[in-house]
């Protein structure tokens, strides 16, 4: 099992900056797929971001160009830089570990207009 812990989010205005952090147990997580999701107020949860363990990434649409997915192996951290915020990119984000199921509690992004 890989337990996962998120962080920083918080509350930017539109066209600003945040990252976000999702820290894993274990020393297996530099071979493991990592994802980004994130769940707005009344809509399901929807995939943002994806990182292979041989580091190719995929985007959804809505973030394309906007948001960054990287990895540090050394520090068992996958790491979401988003810029250029929108209002609608408020939500809770989560980190996933498709291969155990393992989800993080989630972390809060609101962008004011």
């Amino acid at each position: 099992q890989v337990q996962l812990v998120e962080s920083g989010g918080g509350l930017v205005q539109a066209g600003g900056s945040l990252r976000l952090s999702c820290a894993a147990s274990g020393s297996i997580f530099r071979i493991n797929d990592m994802d980004w999701y994130r769940q707005a107020p009344g809509k399901q949860r929807e995939l943002v971001a994806e990182i292979r363990s041989g580091g190719t990434t995929n985007y959804a649409d809505s973030v394309k160009g906007r948001f960054t997915i990287s990895r540090d192996n050394f520090k068992n951290t996958v790491y979401l830089q988003m810029n250029s915020l929108k209002p609608e990119d408020t939500a809770v984000y989560y980190c996933h570990a498709p291969l155990f199921g393992s989800w993080g509690q989630g972390t809060q992004v609101t962008v004011s207009s």
